[in-house]
């Protein structure tokens, strides 16, 4: 495996567009970088980007419906089975083109107590045939627990939470992605959640808490997490995937002052 530090393209180096943005991780030493949604671009102006910057993708998320805009989104929500597998097919399209190793679902968000062991029965179910359809290409599944101040409502919140489901869908193709930012907020004591979980996690994603910013911005303690997964079993991408305080090429301090040459 190459390099497993990553950025995600999402979020950091905004200050151009998309297809830009694989060049400006690379010229900022990233080798990998990762992206949310990367439907909003073609296939081919994907690739070439890629390709021009050099740098591997890790992972892509699957299309989450209107999640990020307000709505309850796809993967959890009774009634739109169709609409989930449609989103997995569209997601492979991306992740095979772009040579990506691992695919996030979200699960998205319940409102009505009273329906969430429903809406965790459909979230289990697509769960399960995502991880099936992956594993025939080769690319690991994961799945997302989200803090519920940043998105109220949101199905799972927690570590014990993903590892119930990993428990019931029982599938060697599905791994947790866990982020430090949402798990921190949610639980605290990232660093020992990690390792009890680290055989399961199958991504890691980090940002300083509590506002989502790059790491020695915030409260976290970045050099007792990163040593935890440094000691931990997990071999995965560790990825960054904050919103700089200022402009992304500026916020990259952590880089020099963090020992993350285990990372290479």
């Amino acid at each position: 495996m190459s390099m497993r530090l990553a950025a995600n393209i999402s979020l950091m180096f905004t200050e151009v567009p998309l297809l830009q943005r694989f060049m400006a991780a690379k010229q900022a030493g990233f080798n990998t970088v990762e992206i949310q949604f990367p439907y909003v671009e073609r296939i081919e102006d994907l690739v070439s980007a890629k390709n021009e910057a050099d740098v591997e993708v890790c992972l892509i998320n699957v299309p989450a419906g209107d999640l990020m805009t307000g709505g309850e989104g796809l993967a959890c929500v009774p009634g739109k089975e169709s609409e989930f597998e449609l989103a997995i097919t569209q997601c492979c399209q991306y992740a095979e083109a772009l040579d990506v190793n691992v695919v996030n679902v979200l699960p998205g968000k319940c409102m009505d107590e009273d329906s969430r062991s429903d809406y965790l029965a459909t979230f289990r179910c697509n769960l399960k045939k995502a991880a099936e359809i992956f594993s025939a290409h080769n690319i690991l599944v994961t799945f997302e627990a989200v803090n519920t101040q940043d998105m109220p409502g949101f199905l799972v919140h927690n570590s014990e939470q993903m590892h119930k489901i990993m428990m019931d869908v029982d599938h060697s193709n599905l791994k947790m992605q866990f982020d430090i930012y949402h798990m921190q907020i949610m639980e605290g004591h990232v660093d020992k959640t990690i390792k009890r979980y680290s055989d399961l996690i199958g991504h890691i994603q980090f940002a300083d808490t509590p506002n989502r910013g790059e790491p020695l911005s915030g409260d976290l303690n970045f050099v007792e997490i990163f040593n935890s997964i440094r000691l931990s079993d997990y071999r995965g991408h560790v990825s960054a995937e904050y919103r700089p305080t200022v402009k992304t090429e500026n916020s990259l301090k952590w880089m020099k002052e963090l020992d993350l040459q285990w990372l290479n």
